[in-house]
């Protein structure tokens, strides 16, 4: 089992996409590592929001 937490809500991520030059430090956990949220692929990003909303 492999768990990764987010403290960021699904709004903010959401809101990052739209407004990326808002948000250039937001930081999320990716597969046991840490990156910025902006500079990472449409399809990663919409990934992360929906295991977000998920375990909400």
């Amino acid at each position: 089992m492999h768990v990764q937490i987010n403290c960021v809500s699904a709004d903010t991520l959401k809101a990052a996409q739209v407004h990326p030059e808002e948000y250039k430090d937001l930081m999320v956990r990716v597969a046991g590592y840490s990156a910025l949220f902006t500079p990472l692929d449409k399809a990663l990003q919409d990934d992360i929001i929906a295991r977000t909303e998920h375990s909400a």
